[in-house]
């Protein structure tokens, strides 16, 4: 998936956390992160920390994958 803000960091953390049949209790938990932030993060808040948003994906076993642009 490509990921072109933070809506779609979003949406994929999303998507990947309900693939798993996790809540976001579940992830807070497990993450040391307030539901809240999970919330916001999910929701596209942009002001999200760039370290916890990585964490979290990681957690979720996204991997990021930064590619030049030709």
């Amino acid at each position: 998936m490509k990921i072109n803000n933070s809506d779609d960091f979003g949406a994929a953390l999303r998507a990947r956390r309900k693939q798993l049949n996790y809540t976001q209790g579940d992830v807070a938990e497990v993450s040391g992160f307030s539901t809240s932030f999970i919330s916001e993060l999910e929701n596209g808040k942009v002001t999200c920390e760039l370290g916890k948003a990585l964490y979290l994906a990681n957690l979720l076993g996204l991997d990021i994958i930064l590619n030049e642009r030709e």
